[in-house]
């Protein structure tokens, strides 16, 4: 069940008073713990980098430790304050998430937000250490065992939530083919693979919601960043014919808005005290592609109630993590 006490997401803005919500509006982040997933570039070093600054203790889950440790002295370059320290993460291989989530064990007592922002972008085909499709494999099977080996550090922490980066590019995907999770009896579609691993971002948030009603302090969030400039934004548009590439440089200032925007709905997702379990933030702007962060509708795949606990079995078996709730 979700906060509001009905088996559907909430999806109304009427809690949430205040529409152009920026980094300002963030409470005090003293004396939290803050995991962020690929946290040394673009929306996810934005949202560390606020984090930070208002005082959380920030932790980058990175694949490339060298990029990780230059994010964090330029966070320290902006806020000497700041505590943020690297562990190693490569969401493409299950032996690496286990043994960070050990690390995390072995040197914090609690975790107050995991921000589940790492990702891969329209990427070809290629498989992760485990044989998993890589975009699926990474997006959501990789946050979905991290989450699990993590979650029971914060359950009893007030207030503490699991946010998950989704898209807008989540409508281009699913029906998921649960018989065919790597792609072996179709054509590969990078396209496709990647909207399949963002709804299944949004499926597993909603369905993590249903189960952790009623458990603990913990609840569970998406967001999506809108059109924002990142590396994943920039190779999307590269894969376009040339008219296609030369109308959007056209248009780009409508569409596309810097990764420090870019991350205010996770952000507002993480820290904003009016947000309840089981919604969907992003850019309020045309087609929920700039802006400032609101409550937002996602596809209706997505709240597909069969679907959801269906994904949460397979992803269960495939990972060989079982959640506590």
């Amino acid at each position: 069940m979700f906060r509001n006490g009905t088996s559907a997401p909430i999806i109304s803005g009427g809690t949430m008073p205040r529409q152009r919500w920026t980094t300002a509006d963030m409470p005090d982040q003293r004396g939290r713990v803050a995991v962020i997933t690929g946290g040394n570039t673009g929306i996810g070093f934005e949202t560390a980098k606020a984090l930070a600054a208002r005082g959380a203790s920030v932790v980058l889950a990175v694949r490339d430790m060298n990029k990780g440790e230059r994010a964090s002295a330029e966070i320290a370059a902006i806020a000497p304050d700041a505590d943020v320290t690297v562990q190693r993460l490569d969401l493409a291989s299950l032996a690496s998430i286990r043994a960070a989530a050990d690390e995390l064990r072995a040197t914090r007592d609690r975790i107050d937000l995991l921000i589940n922002n790492a990702g891969i972008m329209y990427a070809p085909r290629k498989t992760t250490a485990d044989g998993f499709e890589m975009q699926f494999g990474t997006n959501h099977l990789g946050h979905f065992a991290l989450t699990g080996l993590l979650l029971d550090m914060m359950l009893r922490i007030p207030g503490s939530r699991v946010v998950t980066v989704s898209s807008a590019g989540h409508r281009q995907g699913g029906p998921i083919d649960f018989d065919d999770l790597n792609w072996n009896t179709r054509e590969y579609s990078r396209v496709a693979a990647y909207g399949n691993s963002k709804l299944a971002n949004l499926m597993f948030t909603y369905e993590l919601q249903r189960r952790l009603s009623g458990t603990g302090e913990t609840t569970a969030v998406a967001a999506h960043p809108g059109g924002s400039d990142t590396g994943g934004s920039r190779t999307s548009v590269s894969l376009q014919p040339l008219y296609f590439r030369a109308l959007f440089a056209l248009v780009r200032p409508l569409l596309i808005q810097p990764a420090e925007m870019g991350a205010l709905p996770s952000l507002r997702a993480a820290t904003d005290p009016t947000v309840q379990g089981g919604q969907y933030l992003g850019p309020d702007g045309f087609q929920e592609s700039r802006g400032h962060p609101k409550v937002v509708t996602s596809s209706p795949r997505s709240y597909d109630v069969a679907a959801q606990p269906r994904l949460w079995t397979i992803s269960e078996e495939l990972t060989q993590v079982r959640f506590s709730v």
